[in-house]
């Protein structure tokens, strides 16, 4: 017999819906059957998503209606507040852009993806995201050895490859049989006037090049001509080509970059704006970087098209959607970029622009199936020198391994490093590669991956490790086959045609994505990490004579300079009988960091398996332990020992350290602390004691 209330449906008096985004405290906050806790929890509803409220149908204890997709229920007014969205403003015409309600994705070169003709790619973008209807392909660069070269100078697969106007008619042409548009974008220097503006004027008179998009950055390698060279460069442009054509502008859109590229100069001769908010690469969430976005650029007056981050959680990617069109009201959308987009990835981007806010549910999420990283002390890393007067320089990174480095050459490679992952499953899999905070100055890094299904010889990507701190960054993704000799095996040198920059030799990740439930792809559930088995087994969440010193959003060291709110639960036992204990693996997933950290001590982060009951990934850390039994890219299964109760190397007493993340912040910051930021505690950590309670294997 249920021990639930009988549910209560939305009344007749609730009258007419309101449009509006959900701002919620954390990160998702419970629906229920009727206006009270006691209710059954029927759905959730995650912060920052469109949902449809009723503002009648409130009633006395602040309880109210919400619909959301397929779900709706009651929600307390307490735990959520309505940001309203209304219809946006008509477009005059003159500020009418070709991206509005348009979904582009960028291309860099063929050599960067996998397919070997345009109409490959074309069709693959079309199988897995039919609202796609732009690319965005780069046309041409420069360098002081080169100078201003149409890009197929650095592209070796041809048939992609763009040489000229030629090229730009058969990648017209192909898009056209797919409804697809061609815009062409480029990397502006300034440094060659002539060379380069020749180069702009025949792409942009070409038929059916719908715009150009001038990548103008405040970073070497990119505009060079300062201040004063914009105004010759641009009337060149501008005089030879038609009045009405769209040129666009790509920028970092953070305040302090502002106004190192001279906005005032680029005004009168561009039409619209292109921020590149990659929020994953600034350590900021979805929501902090549009709002600079639009603070910064928002009175520049010209229409903001954002470019969004494709190299990033799902999720993520789906919040910044409704973001970017409901609260901004962006027109247009486009992602960086093909060969980095995952198939779950794809499924957010098809995520139709058309003007009307639809209630978006969680995406759902790539499982993972086999893992693979391979450091640089690992058997499966190998490196070595072409000449004995030169060699590698080695310290350990940030995250506690061993990794390598060098100065760069600009003309003749000394060193080379190879990781060779020996495929035992076949399938697509993610290729990372992990760049530290230290030794990693290069600008192009050219990772070489091999064997790649499809593809007629290797693979370059061209990797900017400066932008990069402590981070893992994606490659690619990839069609592998075990019985390919050398499948994906990434080799690296140290040729990079730059002076007196560092280049790294870090680990190399290799992920397999999954895209429909495998038995090892989901977590049944979560145990608490410490006790006996037969404990973990109990309904007792802490159990024996464990106890939670410091529980979860209590404020401690009242009145100090640490006075902060906990994140989790400090587990410990008396008269540190928990010294020395087995910590277990809470569910089954792989392990992002396993390492020492300061004030810390050692520290052990796993990324779960989507839970089984929603499909969400949660992240679980375990602090101050010792004697660790587990190293990145190992796959725990519950219940597993990852290490011991430690003291942090005697800075505190005995206790494990143990909170409950549903958000990426602890693998892309593993030391993460809110500290008197209450918002933030909320918006990234749940009560890791009712998370257990309400998520214990069935």
């Amino acid at each position: 017999m249920s021990s639930f209330p009988t549910p209560v449906a939305k009344p007749s008096t609730a009258g007419k819906g309101q449009l509006a985004l959900s701002r919620t405290p954390a990160p998702y906050i419970n629906l229920r059957n009727g206006p009270g806790t006691n209710y059954r929890d029927v759905g959730d509803i995650r912060n920052n998503t469109v949902i449809v409220y009723y503002p009648a149908s409130r009633i006395a204890n602040e309880w109210i209606w919400v619909e959301q997709g397929t779900v709706s229920g009651w929600i307390s007014n307490t735990v959520i507040s309505f940001e309203h969205i209304t219809a946006a403003p008509p477009i005059p015409a003159q500020q009418a852009t070709p991206y509005d309600g348009k979904i582009a994705v960028w291309h860099w070169k063929g050599d960067s993806i996998a397919e070997n003709t345009i109409d490959e790619v074309a069709r693959n973008i079309k199988a897995v995201a039919p609202n796609v209807s732009q690319i965005w392909v780069k046309i041409s660069d420069a360098t002081e050895r080169t100078g201003a070269q149409w890009q197929g100078y650095w592209d070796t697969k041809r048939s992609l490859a763009i040489d000229g106007p030629s090229s730009i008619d058969r990648w017209v042409q192909t898009l056209a049989k797919y409804n697809m548009e061609f815009h062409a974008w480029c990397v502006p220097k300034g440094s060659h006037l002539e060379a380069e503006t020749n180069i702009l004027i025949q792409a942009c008179t070409r038929p059916g090049v719908k715009s150009l998009i001038l990548d103008v950055e405040p970073y070497d390698g990119f505009w060079q001509g300062g201040r004063d060279g914009i105004r010759p460069f641009m009337t060149r442009i501008r005089r030879a080509i038609p009045g009405s054509f769209h040129i666009g502008m790509s920028i970092d859109p953070r305040k302090a970059h502002y106004d190192s590229i001279f906005p005032a100069e680029w005004f009168p001769f561009v039409n619209s704006i292109h921020p590149q908010d990659y929020w994953a690469t600034f350590r900021r969430t979805p929501e902090e970087t549009l709002r600079e976005t639009f603070e910064v650029w928002g009175s520049y007056g010209k229409p903001i098209i954002p470019v969004l981050d494709s190299d990033a959680e799902p999720e993520d990617m789906a919040t910044a959607i409704t973001l970017a069109t409901q609260r901004h009201r962006a027109r247009g959308l486009s992602w960086w970029r093909l060969g980095t987009i995952t198939p779950t990835g794809w499924n957010v981007i098809n995520t139709p622009i058309n003007g009307t806010p639809v209630p978006n549910p969680t995406p759902p999420t790539d499982n993972v199936g086999v893992e693979i990283t391979i450091k640089p002390e690992d058997a499966n890393f190998t490196k070595g020198r072409y000449t004995e007067q030169v060699n590698f320089s080695e310290f350990q990174n940030t995250w506690g391994w061993k990794a390598f480095y060098k100065i760069t050459e600009p003309q003749t490679s000394k060193v080379w490093g190879r990781w060779t992952p020996r495929i035992t499953v076949s399938g697509k899999y993610e290729i990372a590669a992990f760049i530290p905070g230290r030794h990693s100055s290069t600008q192009n890094a050219r990772f070489k991956i091999n064997s790649v299904k499809g593809a007629t010889g290797e693979i370059i990507v061209n990797l900017n490790q400066s932008r990069y701190s402590n981070e893992w960054v994606t490659l690619g993704v990839y069609e592998l086959d075990k019985n390919t000799a050398n499948a994906g095996t990434v080799f690296l040198n140290d040729l990079t045609g730059e002076t007196g920059k560092e280049i790294v030799f870090d680990a190399i990740r290799f992920r397999q994505l999954v895209t429909t439930p495998t038995p090892s792809g989901k977590a049944d559930g979560f145990d608490t990490p410490i006790g006996t088995a037969a404990e973990r087994r109990s309904t007792t969440v802490w159990p024996g004579t464990w106890r939670d010193a410091s529980p979860f959003a209590r404020l401690y060291f009242v009145g100090t300079p640490q006075e902060a709110y906990h994140t989790g639960a400090d587990l410990n036992m008396p008269s540190d009988a928990d010294a020395h204990t087995p910590v277990y693996s809470a569910a089954s997933g792989i392990v992002v960091f396993a390492s020492r950290l300061p004030i810390w001590g050692n520290v052990v982060i796993i990324k779960h398996d989507p839970l089984a009951t929603n499909g969400r990934v949660y992240y679980t850390r375990y602090g101050h332990v010792e004697s660790l039994k587990v190293k990145v890219g190992d796959r725990v299964t519950r219940g597993q020992q990852v290490a011991s109760v430690g003291n942090a190397f005697g800075a505190y007493a005995y206790h494990l350290h143990f909170d409950v993340s549903p958000t990426t912040i602890l693998e892309s910051n593993p030391e993460h602390w809110p500290a008197r930021n209450l918002d933030a505690l909320l918006a990234n950590y749940v009560d890791p004691r009712d998370f257990i309670l309400k998520n214990r294997p069935r």
